[in-house]
């Protein structure tokens, strides 16, 4: 099995979003997310964190964020029916209590007493009065890290009899912002939008061109409570790379990622170490072209040697950077070594 990851990373990933709306705000119509004092596009973790959820559902992977069948569920009852799907299946029982024969034996004399029905074993283990609530703990516990690997990444939080707990996502991403000055679109176009149980009318607001940058962590520490793994990790990585493109529906086509740099640290050297990533990279318009005629990524002087330089200066033993994992974009030409 993947062990437990050892080491921080920080990471920089940028993506471009080309007549779109990267992700609009219900408190502004849908508009495009907007910082208006500085002209700059804005995006949340939440947005990229549903990208991602979304790729991996389409994996085949299973996600604990995400809906139960056809319906939208609450987390106690998205909880439920993952425990019933589970203890229909002896194995996995076995599995889950391995290295708990005392935990074990007591389970199997709940099983046998509630003759095998789920729900009623579910709720003799979640019951205050049940002498030995750590057995409820313990594989609830276990399920939700072994199961969902969106949280061991993300984290989540759990409050359901017999399990009230809350896990910190070893990944954490910040809000991303452009690089660049934004322009909407000057269009009155009306569609449709569809909500949970009927359908609006109202603007399509879209922008012409964003060049989007997030910064986030991977901590060592909380990966511990989370049970994050190195495979976790590389599925991160990929998935991040993939969802953006991946999964496009009307309003988010054409948005494509262009660079992903992780600075995988030594012992003894913490997140944010550099600082925020984004710091190091420097966008402009091209000589000739105005913030408001930018319509494409070659549009762009796009300046990332302040980061490279500062690859060089500390990677290598008895310095803080001990490996970095680049993915670029045909046209983002970044040295891999």
């Amino acid at each position: 099995m993947s062990e437990i990851i050892k080491n921080n990373s920080d990471f920089l990933f940028l993506y471009e979003a080309i007549n779109c709306n990267p992700n609009g705000d219900p408190d502004q119509e849908n508009k495009p997310r907007m910082d208006n004092d500085t002209k700059t596009n804005l995006v949340t973790d939440v947005r990229v964190k549903r990208f991602l959820r979304d790729y991996l559902k389409s994996t085949g992977t299973e996600i604990f964020v995400d809906m139960e069948g056809d319906s939208k569920v609450s987390v106690d009852s998205k909880l439920k029916a993952v425990i019933k799907r589970s203890l229909d299946d002896e194995n996995f029982i076995n599995e889950i209590y391995k290295d708990k024969p005392e935990y074990l034996k007591i389970y199997k004399e709940v099983a046998e007493k509630q003759k095998n029905d789920a729900e009623k074993i579910i709720n003799e283990l979640a019951n205050k009065d049940f002498k030995h609530k750590e057995i409820n703990f313990y594989l609830l516990d276990y399920l939700v890290k072994e199961k969902f690997i969106d949280i061991r990444m993300f984290g989540g939080a759990f409050a359901v009899p017999g399990y009230n707990h809350s896990y910190t996502g070893a990944i954490q991403l910040n809000w991303g912002y452009s690089l660049n000055k934004v322009e909407l679109i000057d269009s009155s176009s009306i569609v449709t939008i569809m909500n949970d149980d009927n359908s609006t009318f109202g603007k399509d607001y879209r922008l012409h061109y964003s060049l989007l940058a997030l910064n986030g962590v991977i901590n060592k520490y909380t990966a511990q409570s989370t049970g994050l793994t190195d495979d976790d990790v590389k599925i991160f990585r990929e998935s991040l790379w993939n969802c953006i493109s991946a999964m496009p529906t009307r309003s988010k086509l054409n948005q494509y990622p262009k660079l992903y740099i992780e600075l995988v640290y030594n012992e003894g050297i913490h997140n944010g170490y550099f600082g925020d990533l984004r710091n190091y990279v420097d966008t402009k318009p091209k000589e000739g072209i105005t913030d408001k005629q930018i319509r494409q990524f070659k549009d762009l002087e796009f300046d990332y040697s302040r980061l490279v330089d500062l690859i060089k200066e500390n990677r290598g033993q008895g310095k803080p950077i001990k490996e970095v994992i680049v993915k670029n974009s045909a046209d983002v030409l970044f040295p891999h070594n």
